[in-house]
């Protein structure tokens, strides 16, 4: 066996590996996403704009792409295949650059997200009384949270002039007038942050694993294309 062709096939199994690490964490990412989406599926009625239904649909999506991404860098290493090869680095290429601008634009405009998404569930309310799965939906968080409206509890004066949801209040009580005092948007995410830091962490070793999975995925086309010229 050639040198070449030794090298080649280190870096085959190596860049297999990696990929079926990468698909293997896309596989976690989807579950996580799963089992948030099952986890919130009370509150389903509600706009996507809540932080633990817009976290379950960006796992859920980054999950699936990671997995078929992975699936397709597997077979372009046993394959050794360049067409594939070349598929797999833009796929995952174009993925990188979307994950780190999603991440920058989530850093710099976090307040302005979080204002609009506000305002968004704010709007949703209006229709507390016309839409029972809305109503169910808000029910369940403020009893799952014990908590009341989206910034305060005066965001359901508008709606229900001046009175509050009976979930406003400790289960039993039918006419709800204090109601709890913290808001349901912060204590969403605040138990959404205190949940899956762990994911934080797997989607970090995620983004080396890409990293890595870039770099190896160029030296086996490089490694091909030399010798296929060397056969020739």
């Amino acid at each position: 066996m050639s040198v070449s062709r030794r090298c080649l096939c280190c870096v085959k199994y190596l860049m297999f590996i990696f990929n079926l690490i990468f698909w293997l964490g896309g596989c976690g990412l989807f579950g996580v996403g799963v089992w948030l989406s099952f986890t919130q599926a009370e509150f389903s009625s509600l706009p996507l704009s809540f932080p633990s239904l817009s976290a379950a649909n960006l796992l859920l999506v980054a999950g699936g792409i990671t997995m078929v991404t992975g699936f397709l860098g597997c077979l372009g290493a046993l394959k050794e295949q360049r067409c594939l090869l070349f598929m797999f680095f833009l796929i995952l290429l174009l993925l990188v650059l979307t994950e780190v601008t999603l991440t920058l634009v989530i850093h710099i405009f976090r307040d302005k997200l979080d204002s609009k998404a506000q305002d968004e569930l704010k709007e949703g309310m209006k229709v507390y009384h016309s839409e029972p799965g809305l109503k169910k939906s808000w029910d369940n968080v403020q009893k799952m949270f014990k908590c009341c409206g989206v910034k305060n509890k005066t965001d359901w004066y508008e709606v229900l002039n001046g009175t509050l949801p009976s979930s406003c209040c400790s289960v039993g009580m039918e006419h709800c007038v204090e109601g709890w005092s913290e808001p349901c948007y912060d204590k969403a995410r605040q138990w959404l942050l205190d949940n899956i830091p762990s994911v934080l962490v797997f989607g970090i070793c995620i983004g080396v694993v890409q990293i890595l999975a870039l770099v190896f995925s160029m030296l086996m086309y490089c490694q091909i294309t030399c010798a296929e010229k060397y056969l020739h």
